[in-house]
């Protein structure tokens, strides 16, 4: 395959519920006092869980040890909370039907804040996850959004103008632009579309009809349609 598409995954692919985060939080009211923490994942140093669960340990003065022990827990929890239905991972609509149209044409895969295996439990959940697997990279070792995709671009021996990827976030626009590669803005408000396009931002989605159009475009390539 001659090209690949990277999707970001919360606000692309799946929705993070207000339950989703807390659940996250949840996890931390066992070393600190998880009421007083933030839920504005821009407040926190580097926007990632990996780094995020660092700077709350030491904001509390908490060994540093303690982050592994916490992952462990956060993850098992989760996907037992999955597995059970009192937690969900709501796909975004069109999301399945965009990776289903793209998977025998393109390379696939995540870069993304989650914890890796946050976002596979998450995606499997959701259905979403099998095509993306072989190239995922996420939170785990930290770094801001840049550094992840740049983690994954290592691994596909592609040029970057054959490499699209999707976000919805500032600092997508950001990890496009300092990787080289094509860059997609997705949100369906037009307040978030509006911020990207003010960070640099060219290429904007508010349906996934809309995304395939423009990887079409992008890569010149045709491939099936979504059905929103």
């Amino acid at each position: 395959m001659q090209a690949a598409v990277i999707f970001d995954v919360d606000g692309v692919l799946l929705e993070l519920t207000s339950a989703e985060e807390e659940f996250f939080f949840a996890t931390l009211a066992a070393y600190v006092p998880a009421h007083e923490l933030s839920r504005d994942w821009n407040s926190y140093r580097i926007r990632n869980d990996d780094d995020i669960i660092t700077e709350i340990l030491e904001r509390y003065g908490r060994p540093a040890t303690l982050k592994q022990e916490i992952v462990e827990r956060y993850l098992a929890t989760l996907q037992t909370a999955l597995a059970d239905g009192s937690l969900t991972s709501p796909k975004i609509p069109g999301a399945d039907q965009l990776v289903q149209s793209l998977a025998p044409h393109v390379v696939l895969g995540i870069a993304t804040a989650n914890l890796r295996q946050a976002a596979a439990l998450r995606l499997a959940n959701a259905g979403l996850w099998h095509p993306l697997k072989h190239h995922a990279t996420g939170a785990d070792g930290g770094g801001h959004k840049h550094q992840i995709l740049a983690r994954l671009l290592k691994t596909l021996p592609l040029a970057r103008d054959r490499i699209v990827y999707v976000g919805d976030n500032i600092n997508d626009v950001t990890a496009g632009r300092e990787n080289g590669v094509h860059f997609i803005g997705f949100s369906t408000d037009p307040l978030r579309r509006e911020a990207l396009a003010n960070h640099g931002a060219t290429n904007f989605s508010c349906s996934h009809t809309t995304t395939l159009d423009l990887i079409r475009h992008i890569l010149g390539v045709c491939f099936g349609q979504v059905a929103e």
